[in-house]
C-alpha cells in the first residue's frame, strides 16, 4: 500500500520544499519507490530545485485533463519520480486545485511512497494537498511566528482526521532566540521527528538544483534527513563522519 504523504508547513519560507526533495532522496537510497508531486499550484518550486523548470508536460496538463499522468512524470537521477507543475501563470487557467486529490488516487499503488509538496499556508491548495494524502508531516522554523502559523495548521489536519507524523524542526541554529524542542512539543502537542541544523551545504544544493543528500551526504543536514527517512519506515539510522566538503563549508562559513 502506498503511504500518500503531505508535507506542509503554516508559512513560507521555512524549508518545505527543499525537505520534500531531500526526504525522497533518502527513501530512494533506502530501495524505496518513490514520487514527489509539487501540489503548490500557484507557486510550484520542486522545478527550480531539481533543474527542470520548464519541463512540459506538467501536473496542470494533467488536471486539466489534456495528458496523461505518465506523460507527465519524470525519473530524478537521485532516484525518485517527479510529477512538476508549470511554472507559468498561464498555466493555472482551468485548473481545480480539489483534483488534486484525483491525481493522487489514480497514483495509488504504483508507488512504496507519493511525498506531495503543499502550498503554505492555511487556503485552498494546501488542503487540497492535505486532503489528498493519510498523513502529514508538518514543517516549521523554531520561531514564534512560524510555529504559531503551524499550529493553526495542525488544528486544519487534526479536523480533516489526518495522521500528523511528525512535525520538522527546520533551519536550527541553536541560538538563545530560538524556541527549544520542548517548548515547540508543548505548544504543538506533536512530536519533533527531526532537527535539521543550518547547514551551509544546502544553498549550494539548490544552486547545483540537485539534492544535498545526493550531493553530500554526509553533510549536517543530509545525515539527519536520512535519519529522519529511516525513522519513518523503522529502522536505525548509524550516523557518519561529515566528509571533507562539508569541513571545507563549515570553516568557511563558521
Amino acid at each position: 500500500m502506498t503511504r500518500l504523504i503531505c508535507v506542509t508547513s503554516g508559512k513560507g519560507g521555512v524549508g518545505k520544499t527543499t525537505l520534500v526533495t531531500n526526504l525522497a532522496t533518502a527513501f530512494s537510497k533506502l530501495d524505496k519507490k518513490v514520487m514527489v508531486i509539487d501540489g503548490n499550484i500557484t507557486t510550484p518550486n520542486i522545478g527550480f530545485h531539481l533543474d527542470m523548470p520548464l519541463a512540459q508536460p506538467t501536473l496542470h496538463d494533467v488536471m486539466r485533463g489534456s495528458v496523461r499522468i505518465r506523460d507527465a512524470v519524470r525519473r530524478h537521477e537521485a532516484g525518485f519520480y517527479v510529477l512538476p507543475a508549470g511554472i507559468h501563470f498561464d498555466e493555472m487557467k482551468g485548473v481545480d486545485p480539489s483534483r488534486l486529490g484525483e491525481v493522487v488516487a489514480h497514483l495509488d499503488g504504483t508507488m512504496d511512497m507519493i511525498i506531495v509538496d503543499s502550498a503554505a499556508g492555511l487556503g485552498r491548495e494546501a488542503q487540497s494537498a492535505m486532503d489528498a494524502s493519510n498523513e502529514v508531516i508538518l514543517v516549521t522554523n523554531p520561531d514564534l511566528p512560524s510555529v504559531a502559523d503551524a499550529l493553526k495548521t495542525v488544528k486544519i489536519a487534526r479536523d480533516k482526521g489526518k495522521n500528523i507524523t511528525g512535525v520538522v524542526l527546520n533551519r536550527v541554529r541553536g541560538h538563545r532566540h530560538e524556541l527549544e524542542k520542548h517548548e515547540i512539543e508543548a505548544m504543538l502537542s506533536i512530536p519533533i521527528a527531526a532537527e535539521i541544523p543550518e547547514d551551509a551545504s544546502i544553498p549550494a544544493s539548490i544552486a547545483l538544483r540537485k539534492p544535498v543528500v545526493h550531493t553530500n551526504p554526509r553533510s549536517p543536514a543530509s545525515q539527519e534527513i536520512t535519519r529522519l527517512a529511516h525513522a519513518l519506515i523503522g529502522l536505525q539510522y548509524q550516523k557518519r563522519s561529515p566528509g571533507i566538503i562539508t569541513r571545507i563549508f563549515s570553516a568557511i562559513f563558521d
